[in-house]
């Protein structure tokens, strides 16, 4: 990259979420096992991600075992306890896998300038990332459940950016929530909302093909 691409490009940070953007789940099991039990499909998971039982544990404050344990509360009247308990764990065992591609292209923005790891997630990221052979992907992970605060909160947009070595308007913003793309343009940043590849690719297509760096200061891609 030439010194008058650098100067003109949009932003010297991507900061990026790491769930339904890297990481999908398999929820196979878990969908057999609520067609078994006689729940309508995404029942477990609405109970197990509603506010009062997820953020405890994206806040660090419980254990996945206790969270598997809080959905099987959640769905006490519905199905048998231990049945219960068999769904909470099917969802939070469920098998993942990383997007090669969303990898790759994240792999060679990093060689242009810092990439940070923004996630609501838990105890087990660490683990997790390893498993998938991406404990040495991005420059920093800022994680919910080590910070004590989740996205949409400003204090982990900020705590990213710094992490990132880079004023938090000169950063953009990739998260598949359109109210976390939402706080980030609000903080300055440039905000994608992440559906596809292609909107990442976008996005970042003037560090990957030497294209010349398009305007993207101070809107959300949607």
């Amino acid at each position: 990259m030439t010194t008058s691409q650098t100067c003109k490009r949009p932003f010297d940070a991507v900061l990026c979420d790491l769930d339904n953007v890297i990481r999908f789940y398999d929820m196979t099991q878990l969908a057999t096992r609520e067609h078994v039990a006689g729940l309508a499909p995404g029942t477990t998971m609405k109970v197990a991600y509603a506010p009062e039982i997820d953020l405890p544990l994206l806040l660090g404050k419980i254990t996945q075992r206790q969270w598997v344990e809080s959905i099987a509360l959640g769905l006490a009247g519905q199905v048998p306890e231990a049945q219960a308990r068999e769904l909470g764990m099917a969802l939070a065992s469920a098998p993942f896998w990383a997007d090669e591609v969303v990898v790759s292209l994240l792999r060679q923005v990093r060689a242009h300038m810092p990439v940070v790891l923004v996630t609501n997630a838990t105890l087990e990221l660490e683990d997790d990332l390893a498993s998938l052979g991406l404990a040495d992907f991005a420059g920093h992970v800022v994680n919910s459940a080590r910070l004590g605060v989740a996205k949409p909160g400003r204090e982990i947009y900020e705590v990213a950016a710094e992490r990132a070595g880079v004023v938090i308007d000169r950063c953009l913003f990739v998260d598949d929530r359109l109210e976390n793309v939402e706080a980030a343009v609000a903080l300055g940043m440039i905000g994608v909302h992440y559906r596809e590849p292609a909107d990442l690719r976008e996005s970042v297509s003037f560090l990957l093909d030497n294209h010349t760096p398009g305007s993207l200061s101070g809107r959300a891609i949607k």
